[in-house]
């Protein structure tokens, strides 16, 4: 009797569970539910619109001049806006200014062919852009959130559509200028008055300069030795290696290197990372570049501005 006691015990147990794990695998509402929630997908629209909108971005502020002169002037940057996505309620994308990658949501109006297009809000260079398309071309408006937060919280926008190519070739043009105005160092000078003999000293502020050698090396294409580098001056290495990164889109956050690459026509910033991009060779010159720049020296010149 014990046995046959047992034995139906086993049985209504293996019952139990068989009909728990049918209930659960043949549940309907909730795998169709699942089901639902994995397929929508919402329709993009007006993917012709989709691309990066390149051009000035300026407005008036209080500017600090080289001798400490505060006045109101013109704030002048480049911009460029993203715009990624575009469905019937929301278009999604970014904006660049200053290497500073933003991102924006807002919403298209197809009858006067604009956008509406609201930055977080939390950080303190955040806004809203109020841009017309026409054809190719962007152009409007951006205001401050925060308008005690930033020199020019109004700002005007001229955008043209362009399209971000890698080309290993691309180089600086030859005519750009080739100082590095952003990191003047002052040198202490002596002066001796020859009627007098008395000697003076005064202090000279001095700019960097790049040599002809960021014409000529392209660390995208060639294999760099030391040989190549031993005798470039710092802000020269700097150049070549930081002209991989441009070729990719890396967007600038040092002023330095966005005065030379935005004198280029093809230097357009896509992104804060571009390092998964880099070529076996790029990646091996920058390297090799790192190590150089390191132990480099500058060369000082005195310009006027």
């Amino acid at each position: 009797m014990k046995i046959l006691k047992l034995s139906l015990i086993s049985l209504f147990t293996i019952g139990l569970t068989a009909c728990k794990k049918d209930v659960k695998t043949t549940d309907p509402s909730k795998d169709s539910l699942a089901a639902k929630k994995d397929s929508v997908v919402v329709p993009e629209v007006y993917k012709e619109y989709y691309g990066i909108y390149m051009g000035d971005f300026a407005g008036k502020g209080m500017v600090t001049s080289e001798d400490g002169e505060t006045y109101e002037g013109e704030i002048y940057k480049r911009i460029a806006l993203k715009i990624n996505r575009i469905t019937k309620d929301s278009v999604y994308g970014q904006s660049i200014v200053d290497g500073n990658q933003r991102p924006f949501r807002g919403v298209f109006n197809e009858t006067s062919k604009s956008f509406i297009l609201d930055e977080p809000g939390n950080d303190k260079t955040d806004g809203r852009f109020e841009v017309k398309l026409n054809n190719d071309s962007l152009t409007g408006s951006w205001n401050a959130f925060n308008k005690s937060a930033v020199k020019a919280p109004n700002k005007i926008l001229k955008l043209v559509k362009k399209e971000f190519v890698y080309n290993p070739n691309f180089m600086l043009n030859e005519n750009n200028d080739l100082i590095d105005w952003e990191n003047p160092k002052d040198f202490v000078e002596k002066y001796t008055d020859e009627e007098t003999g008395k000697t003076e000293t005064y202090t000279e502020s001095r700019n960097r300069i790049a040599s002809d050698a960021v014409f000529k090396i392209n660390a995208s294409k060639q294999k760099l030795t030391e040989k190549d580098l031993k005798n470039l001056r710092k802000l020269d290495m700097e150049i070549i290696k930081n002209a991989v990164f441009a070729r990719h889109g890396y967007a600038f956050k040092k002023q330095t290197y966005r005065n030379f690459f935005e004198q280029t026509d093809w230097y357009i910033p896509v992104s804060n990372n571009v390092d998964s991009e880099l070529s076996p060779l790029e990646k091996e010159n920058v390297a090799l570049l790192n190590r150089f720049i390191k132990y480099a020296e500058d060369k000082y010149y005195s310009f006027g501005r």
